[in-house]
């Protein structure tokens, strides 16, 4: 029986990403358009009516100069923009104005981790250009709001070196985290901040020329496009192991069915017919230009992270949770700036574990919510100094979330402080040990797990206010003294 051919997978990303501008890329028009009603953010720039002329947004040249640099990229010394022609309803002048052969950015790269591998991705080029407007299609019929036409839009081109559905949706979970380190955009794929477009091909293992190319688009969440890529995975090879041939095209993802439907034959670039924008001159990035924002660039993911774990001893995995935003990174500056260096570890077990679980839960970042740095510092300091026990400090951190309060007014209002040797603690053993016959009797016969039954019925009657070190020693001592 003849062994099924095996497939290396192939995968390339376009990135799009709206910028965090307060105007359109080539007209004054405002960008907060979410939430506007349709076509009110318009003039007759981004409408595209004949004899309106573009003037590029400065702003967002910056953005995507900043984006270039973090990704190790080449930035010429001039760029210039380009007509990108083709013809869809929502693309009001007939052509977008993007580039071409002379990027902002090129020649790049971005590291990603994956099963404790570090993988370089090289990254073609970033480049920039102007979002289309929105189709509503109606049964029908089918409506176009313009407000976003002309929003600038900076595209980030992967070489095609990810061999999985997991890289992919590794690289975008990294890519993304930068945009947002940086402030050039909100990365919200929900709402079409952050669009992909993923290109995947199969070639048998051990060679090198690529397969035919298939675009899938219509992907808004990492699942999405997770889940596309390894549909489209299978589908191919099936496809080849048949004796069939695949075709460059362009198939969207329908989520609801988890299936990928053929959209139109692929284009090429001679397609779009590309030629200088004749109403923008060159753009000439000068070595002062670069200099400047070099200098006003953040500390990036990468850097913060190896940081983390030399200055503070956090895990190397749980410092790469922590600069996944960069607000829950600062967040954690501060923490750790109020309780100390030595106490950085305990603040991101805190902050990773019981904070981060009551933010997921409420589908919240950790800037909206009521827990302030000095709360947490100060709850720290708190545990250390053998104030409050865990299971008490939780009930705190969880008050704490709700209302806003310091820890020290949680506590007091409930009465959760420690209880170590006082007679409250040895009146609460005696109890435990008088309600729990059966148990002080195995724990009296040799049966050391009852031991920890009696202890977890400790801290359930001192609401955890008990040292749990204390708690056994008192345990031990009572079942002792009463058995002889």
């Amino acid at each position: 029986m003849t062994e099924p051919a095996k497939y290396e997978t192939v995968i390339g990303l376009e990135v799009h990403a709206q910028l965090s501008t307060h105007t359109k890329m080539f007209c004054g028009c405002a960008t907060d358009y979410q939430n506007a009603p349709p076509n009110t953010h318009v003039c007759p720039v981004c409408l595209g009516m004949p004899g309106s002329l573009p003037v590029a947004n400065r702003e967002a040249i910056q953005c995507v100069m900043m984006t270039a640099l973090s990704l190790h990229c080449e930035l010429p010394p001039h760029t210039r923009f380009d007509r990108k022609n083709y013809f869809y309803p929502d693309l009001m002048k007939g052509y977008q104005i993007s580039q071409y052969d002379a990027p902002i950015g090129r020649n790049g790269w971005l590291d990603i981790e994956l099963n404790q591998q570090v993988k370089r991705i090289g990254i073609t080029r970033v480049h920039l250009e102007e979002d289309v407007a929105k189709s509503m299609h109606m049964g029908g019929y089918s409506l176009i709001d313009v407000n976003r036409s002309g929003v600038p839009l900076m595209e980030t081109v992967s070489e095609p070196d990810m061999r999985s559905p997991e890289e992919a949706r590794e690289y975008l979970v990294v890519l993304r985290s930068l945009l947002r380190y940086l402030g050039v955009s909100t990365g919200n794929m929900e709402e079409g901040s952050f669009r992909c477009d993923a290109n995947i091909s199969l070639r048998p293992i051990g060679t090198t020329a690529l397969g035919a190319k298939v675009e899938v688009k219509n992907m808004n969440s990492f699942r999405g496009v997770y889940r596309a890529l390894k549909y489209e995975e299978e589908r191919q090879a099936e496809v080849l192991r048949g004796g069939g041939t695949l075709r460059q095209e362009t198939r969207g993802w329908l989520d609801g069915e988890g299936v990928t439907v053929l959209q139109r034959t692929k284009e090429y670039a001679e397609d779009y017919r590309y030629f200088p924008e004749p109403d923008l001159p060159p753009l000439m990035l000068d070595r002062d230009w670069v200099a400047g924002i070099e200098s006003r660039m953040p500390e990036l993911p990468d850097a913060r992270r190896v940081r983390f774990v030399t200055q503070f001893g956090v895990p190397p995995q749980d410092a790469t949770t922590l600069v996944a935003s960069r607000s829950f990174a600062e967040f954690f500056e501060e923490c750790v700036a109020l309780s100390g260096a030595a106490r950085g570890r305990a603040v991101a077990n805190w902050l990773l574990g019981d904070v981060s679980r009551l933010m997921n839960a409420d589908g919240v970042e950790v800037c909206d919510c009521p827990l302030t740095p000095k709360g947490i510092a100060a709850l720290v300091d708190l545990i250390d100094h053998g104030v409050l026990g865990g299971p008490a400090a939780k009930t705190v951190l969880e008050e704490m979330y709700r209302t806003g309060r310091e820890p020290e007014t949680v506590m007091g209002e409930l009465n959760l402080g420690q209880m170590h040797g006082s007679d409250e603690l040895l009146s609460a053993v005696r109890q435990v040990i008088a309600d729990n016959p059966k148990a002080a009797t195995d724990y009296r016969a040799g049966k050391e797990q009852s031991m920890t039954f009696l202890t977890g019925q400790l801290m359930r009657l001192t609401r955890g206010r008990a040292d749990p070190a204390t708690a056994r020693r008192l345990l031990s001592e009572e079942l002792q003294r009463a058995d002889n």
